[in-house]
């Protein structure tokens, strides 16, 4: 009977889900917050609690979070990852300093203490990849000037995050500093390795993973994945820190079809992981914490738009270059949710979940609309602006001219 029930829980999960995403994709909208409301309606105070499934979801969700790693591992070439370091950190810096210090300073405010300070600032720091690329598709602007700028400030966000989590896992499991500087040392040098062996023998790596039968390269770089994955979280390292390294360390045909052959899987576990996310998270808990997701969303929309104006100005993009360019980078998404997880799951804060889900949603919305009018809205208000200033310079220039005829006489 737990068994009917569990098919027939999930299989409902997953024809939702179907039918969310057909939805969102008939509208040119992400998914992703539908599939967070989806989490709601099904979770904890929902209209529709599950129970028997639960678990099964909770495993998928793990899965999810392996596979959006791993994929965006894939996105980069371990010599690309280190030309972007190397010709853009600045650009790096300057967005960890301007997106990572609200969360951090809100979190403070609101009395929850250092530990949910780092989570909330990963939160409001790291841009939605997937919301962003789909959205530069549907505009038509992969091939504009501003969009390896736009690659870059997300490259170098991804890069971050393989130092990032596991600090980030270690402080949420409350160990010490000599843990938890041991788990960072050893996260580094698991990626240093991996990036000298990726740039030195990435072509033996991925001649010994490629096959020319789909079903066996499927198997070998999941497997291959999921057991990197968890011997990295046995080592107190993220296991999706593992699973992007491993995404790094392919290459070449490899990668390309692992790529092809993953794209599904990973969309039907992200979907899990956001509806998991969302099963975790009382609806009523975010009204509470509404006013201060909207403020937070402003001000790191705001912050996130500067960064990529200066980011593309120091590359030599026009000003409509750079308005767009900060108006593409907005969207949170996925890894915001990712980073919160760990802290939910490890029972951080009860109002941080809630926060997180509020602050995702109102920007995975309002990113794709900032990409859009950013720049027009940007445009209009600088004319607006030079239009007040000459008639205020007018009366002068007319008041010097009879002079200087006068003179002239």
């Amino acid at each position: 009977m737990h068994s009917a029930v569990l098919l027939i829980e999930f299989g409902s999960i997953i024809l939702a889900l179907g039918l969310l995403g057909r939805f969102a994709g008939r509208f040119r909208i992400s998914p992703i917050p539908l599939y967070l409301l989806a989490g709601l309606a099904f979770g904890e105070g929902g209209l529709l609690p599950l129970g028997a499934s639960e678990e099964f979801v909770a495993t998928g969700a793990e899965i999810g979070v392996i596979l959006l790693l791993l994929m965006l591992g894939l996105e980069y070439s371990a010599s690309d990852l280190v030309s972007n370091l190397k010709a853009h950190y600045p650009a790096g810096l300057v967005d960890g300093a301007l997106n990572a210090l609200p969360g951090a300073v809100a979190a403070l405010l609101l009395g929850w203490g250092p530990v949910a300070a780092v989570v909330l600032a990963g939160v409001t720091w790291i841009s939605s990849s997937g919301v962003i690329a789909k959205v530069l598709g549907d505009l038509g602007r992969v091939g504009n000037r501003e969009t390896p700028v736009i690659l870059s400030v997300l490259v170098l966000e991804d890069l971050a995050m393989a130092v990032y989590l596991p600090i980030v896992t270690a402080l949420v499991a409350g160990a010490g500093l000599a843990a938890g500087s041991l788990t960072l040392a050893i996260a580094l040098g698991a990626a240093g390795l991996v990036l000298f062996l990726a740039v030195r023998y990435g072509r033996v790596i991925s001649r010994f993973v490629s096959s020319d039968d789909p079903e066996k390269l499927l198997l070998v770089v999941l497997g291959l994945t999921i057991l990197v994955a968890g011997v990295a979280q046995q080592l107190q390292v993220s296991a999706a820190v593992g699973a992007f390294l491993v995404g790094i360390a392919l290459s070449g045909e490899a990668a390309e079809g692992a790529h092809t052959l993953l794209s599904p899987l990973r969309d039907l576990f992200a979907a899990i992981f956001f509806v998991f996310f969302g099963l975790h998270t009382d609806p009523a808990s975010i009204p509470p914490v509404l006013l201060p997701a909207l403020a937070l969303a402003a001000v790191t929309a705001a912050t996130k738009i500067a960064t990529g104006y200066w980011a593309a100005r120091r590359a030599g993009i026009s000003v409509k270059g750079r308005w767009r360019a900060g108006g593409a980078l907005v969207a949170r998404g996925e890894f915001s949710i990712v980073i919160a997880g760990l802290a939910v799951t490890a029972g951080i804060e009860p109002s941080l979940g809630p926060l997180a889900t509020a602050y995702v949603l109102i920007l995975v919305v309002v990113g794709p609309l900032t990409a859009r009018y950013t720049e027009p809205l940007a445009l209009r208000w600088s004319r607006r602006r030079a239009a007040r200033r000459e008639p205020e310079q007018e009366p002068v220039e007319r008041a010097e001219a009879p002079a200087q005829t006068s003179v002239g006489d």
